[in-house]
């Protein structure tokens, strides 16, 4: 099974205190990968960075920088899964998955 993952696309790179400069059409090209995710019915999974530290700094659960952009949500997708560590794939158990998409 093939699944596109749109990984830590939150507010936190756009408004908040770590915003991307480069490449500067980021969004565009994630946007149309979501499209062309989409027209070929590949699942997909949005992985979304959690911070639940009270003292956090960035991606502070609950914060609007800690949201996934709203350009993102406003597109089709399958499941939301958060993520405690920086990778999307150390410490996580993604066994069920197949079962959500």
């Amino acid at each position: 099974m093939r699944a596109l993952l749109i990984i830590d696309v939150q507010n936190e790179y756009f408004t908040g205190k770590l915003p991307i400069q480069y490449p500067q059409n980021a969004m565009t090209n994630i946007l149309k990968t979501i499209d062309i995710a989409n027209s070929k019915n590949i699942p997909i999974i949005l992985i979304q960075h959690s911070n639940n530290n009270e003292n956090a700094q960035t991606f502070k659960t609950g914060t609007s920088e800690w949201e996934i952009h709203p350009d993102i949500l406003n597109k089709k997708y399958n499941i939301i899964i958060e993520k405690q560590l920086h990778s999307s794939f150390t410490g996580q158990t993604h066994g069920d998955i197949t079962l959500m998409i």
